[in-house]
């Protein structure tokens, strides 16, 4: 199974995917930002991208019609969502149904949006964590594949707890991919998804990761 990746920013999940040793699965990067850094991160691994610039067509649909002619011609199984700053339409994601995951900074359905390390912070909430999940046309909802929690610290900022959530991230999104790729995820009804597990994936994940429901 192979999948395409769409970024805006600096790639740092896309990164993660790579040291995993997925990067040989990976069609291709799009970016909808020409001066995204993740651009320079799929160039190091040899990794075909595209830029699609949302700011040179009129219409969401438009957009989206090309990124659909892009990923349609890798013949990929998945697309991921890897920090990509744009909200998607019911056209696209009817066009991919259960095929595009995206990794959300809290524990959904709490905190859906951006923003959402402040808001826990503003909640005063004693865990957050991340979520990944299958996209549908609500955002930050579907069908939950795993989820990773961390603590909030009395003397957090949003920054601080940010990068606490975002090392979670490196380590869930490349594991849950990698089992996507096994076929060991499969959505069940209703709105459920199940997760195989095996013998290896401790190794995988490693000694020290974070609490992982899955």
């Amino acid at each position: 199974m192979n999948f395409v990746v769409l970024i805006s920013g600096r790639g740092s999940n896309l990164e993660a995917m790579c040291k995993f040793g997925l990067a040989d699965k990976i069609k291709c990067v799009i970016s909808n930002s020409a001066t995204a850094k993740g651009l320079d991160i799929a160039k190091a691994y040899g990794i075909t991208s595209h830029v699609v610039s949302h700011a040179q067509f009129k219409q969401r649909e438009d957009f989206e019609q090309e990124l659909i002619k892009i990923i349609d011609n890798t013949s990929s199984q998945l697309v991921v969502l890897a920090g990509f700053k744009r909200i998607l339409t019911d056209y696209f994601v009817n066009h991919y149904k259960n095929k595009i995951i995206n990794i959300h900074p809290s524990l959904l359905p709490s905190f859906v949006g951006a923003d959402a390390q402040s808001y826990a912070l503003y909640a005063h909430v004693k865990v957050s964590g991340a979520t990944i999940h299958y996209l549908t046309n609500v955002l930050d909802h579907g069908p939950i594949i795993a989820q990773g929690v961390v603590p909030v610290l009395a003397n957090d900022t949003r920054s601080t707890l940010a990068d606490r959530i975002l090392a979670l991230e490196h380590i869930m999104y490349p594991f849950i991919i990698y089992k996507i790729i096994k076929q060991q995820v499969e959505i069940t009804e209703p709105f459920q998804v199940k997760v195989t597990k095996d013998s290896n994936d401790l190794n995988l994940l490693g000694t020290f990761a974070p609490v992982i429901f899955y």
